[in-house]
């Protein structure tokens, strides 16, 4: 009986700590991301983020600017908005500054 009380003990750990394990991955991701386009910045490989946003704010009149995510694989900036209760994703290329799409309204 000892035996199987221990293996539960065990399984329930193991369990409890994968949720832990899990959300760490994300923000060793973003982090990763982050640091690869800083280097690229700094090499001249990748706009600032401040041009990024000076180019695309003034096209989204009428919308709230909500943040960026910047994914380093393709280096492609992704600006949210808000605007009449729609989010709005236009995706940059962080390289040449050039508007790849939109998604929303």
């Amino acid at each position: 009986m000892k035996m199987v009380g221990r293996s539960c003990l065990a399984m329930l750990a193991v369990l409890m700590a994968a949720p832990c394990a899990a959300s760490a991955d994300p923000l060793q991701k973003l982090k990763r991301d982050h640091e690869q386009a800083r280097e690229a910045r700094l090499q001249g490989r990748l706009l600032p983020l401040r041009e990024i946003e000076r180019r695309v704010l003034p096209r989204m009149k009428g919308a709230d600017y909500l943040g960026f995510d910047f994914d380093s694989g393709p280096a492609i900036y992704t600006l949210k908005f808000l605007r009449n209760g729609q989010v709005i994703w236009v995706d940059v290329d962080g390289r040449s500054g050039a508007i790849l799409g939109r998604s929303g309204r």
